[in-house]
């Protein structure tokens, strides 16, 4: 607070609704703000005002829990005016405004949100600033023709790379949350490729340590992100290296040895090589999360954790996805700045691509199998346009390769069960179009970017709604129509709410049957331990603390 002593100040609520600041010793408040903080798990911004005339008390203005909750008091120079309290929720801009000008404190402190009318919400400290206006075209960027040469065959910036560059350029941590096929990867590859340039000017050496680090969960994933980088890159001459499990390390060690700037990994190989030596990320200051959310449900975090310790001590974050869940928001506050940028393109909440026709239909489970060979004899009649069937299960995913293979069909098949060779022949075939229909696990919903993929049928239903939003995000994609068809039964019904809300957010029909097993949504739980917990209200008496008389110990 540039050198300004502050006078500790704390709430008294009384009966009518009114906020009056008493004064208190400086500790007890620090005290209290702490204990809200842990709490609410909320941010407290304090705006300190110190005026000339000493017989003027300071101004304290807070932010409690993200609401514009505001208290001020001013004490005048007599007696007779009392305390002056303004209301709660009564001038919050006219309040900020007032403070801003104050010496030592600035608007940085002030937790902004810009919400477009293309349904884009921006969210963070300093966010209105002219330098972060969104782009409305390539040239607005003001890169190089080199790093633009990724982005050719495009109009204009996708809604996350108009919003997101600004901020990334400029060295900001940032959070994007956008449908899957919206253009994440470039949104975060090209300040990749910005800071290796940066960074690289000084630096003749061809031998060198990657700069940018790449997350995924998925090997697929982590190839796909590869393939866009390493073509973005190639103009500039800037390198990507692959690393992934599943295959031979040679390669991978040879690469690293050679000296790459950027690197994009799976968690468990890129331990793998950092432990033996051989992958060195301590020059790495620009640090992606892909599909943070996935990582953590495949239970990535220890290792996620581990190489986040190997990189530079201050570092630039970024995490993309599609949805954001309450585990992801807690690792982005551990690991980011305290008030990160924040871009949610369309909703933060659970929802699914309106490009998409969402068809459900509940069945039984022994159906299935007919029901999935009338659709196919729906779908891909022409045997010629993409159809791709999430299973759940590995060994499901073989059974039903083979039951449609006895049928006639041209099908292969991706799961976890097979080599990663096998893997990526079968992903090659599907996406060349030389065998248009796959059987595939969920190591295929997150992120892969499979061109014209017409229909999704889910033969299964996931674990989660969220598994299931990206599943069918496969089709629809780049601003095409797609359809979904899932398969419902009565062994799902725990996520029949969830979906539903899915369903009616997108404007979809929801079956009668789909409803008899009721709207009711399940409290999120943790995957390790249930419903450890429960909310407690702030307003909750504080828990006392137990002395014991040390005639009660033990000898």
């Amino acid at each position: 607070m540039g050198g300004h002593k502050i006078d500790a100040e704390a709430y008294n609520t009384t009966e009518n609704g009114e906020i009056k600041l008493q004064k208190t010793k400086r500790n007890k408040q620090k005290r209290k703000i702490e204990e809200n903080e842990a709490e609410l798990g909320t941010e407290t911004v304090n705006i300190v005002k110190k005026k000339k005339n000493k017989e003027k008390q300071e101004e304290v203005a807070e932010v409690l829990n993200g609401s514009a909750e505001i208290s001020i008091t001013k004490k005048k120079k007599k007696k007779d005016k009392g305390g002056e309290t303004v209301s709660a929720n009564n001038g919050i801009i006219e309040t900020l405004r007032k403070l801003e000008n104050c010496s030592g404190v600035g608007s940085d402190n002030v937790t902004e949100e810009i919400r477009h009318g293309s349904g884009v919400v921006v969210s963070g400290k300093n966010v209105k600033d002219s330098k972060y206006a969104t782009l409305n075209s390539f040239a607005e960027s003001g890169l190089p023709n080199e790093v633009l040469e990724c982005c050719k065959n495009f109009k204009k910036p996708s809604p996350i790379q108009s919003h997101s560059w600004p901020f990334l350029l400029d060295g900001r941590d940032f959070i994007g949350i956008a449908a899957t096929g919206s253009g994440k990867t470039l949104a975060f590859g090209v300040p990749a490729i910005m800071n290796v340039l940066s960074r690289r000017k000084s630096k003749i050496a061809v031998k060198r340590n990657p700069i940018c680090l790449v997350l995924s969960p998925t090997r697929e994933l982590a190839q796909q992100i590869s393939d866009v980088l390493c073509d973005a890159g190639r103009p500039c001459g800037v390198q990507s290296v692959c690393i992934y499990g599943g295959t031979s390390k040679g390669p991978q060690i040879s690469a690293l040895k050679s000296g790459v700037d950027i690197v994009i990994g799976t968690p468990g190989r890129l331990k793998d090589l950092i432990e033996m030596g051989v992958c060195h990320l301590k020059e790495v200051s620009y640090v992606v999360l892909d599909e943070a959310d996935r990582m953590l449900d495949m239970g990535f975090e220890p290792e996620v954790r581990s190489i986040l310790s190997q990189t530079c001590s201050v570092r630039q974050m970024a995490m993309f996805s599609a949805t954001w869940p309450l585990p992801v928001h807690q690792l982005a506050q551990e690991f980011m700045d305290p008030s990160p940028v924040k871009v949610v393109v369309g909703s933060e909440d659970l929802a699914a691509n309106h490009d998409v026709l969402q068809i459900v239909e509940v069945l039984e489970d022994r159906a299935r199998d007919e029901r999935l060979q009338n659709l196919l004899e729906k779908y891909h009649k022409s045997r010629k346009n993409r159809v791709l069937v999430f299973v759940l299960y590995k060994k499901e995913a073989s059974r039903v390769e083979n039951m449609l293979h006895k049928r006639g069909w041209k099908v292969v098949s991706i799961s976890g069960d097979k080599a990663q060779h096998a893997r990526t022949q079968a992903l090659s075939l599907f996406k060349e179009g030389s065998c248009p229909l796959m059987i595939a696990t969920d190591v295929a919903a997150r992120g892969l970017d499979i061109p014209d993929v017409e229909v999704v049928i889910n033969y299964s239903f996931p674990l989660t709604t969220e598994d299931y939003v990206h599943r069918i995000g496969r089709t629809g994609r780049a601003g095409k129509k797609g359809v979904a068809h899932t398969f419902f039964t009565k062994e799902n019904k725990g996520l029949a709410g969830e979906l539903v809300n899915v369903l009616r957010e997108a404007q979809q029909v929801v079956p009668d049957a789909l409803l008899k097993f009721g709207t009711h949504v399940k409290k999120k739980e943790s995957k390790l331990y249930g419903a450890h917990f429960k909310e407690i209200d702030s307003n909750a008496p504080k828990a006392t603390k137990i002395k014991f008389d040390d005639s009660d110990d033990e000898d």
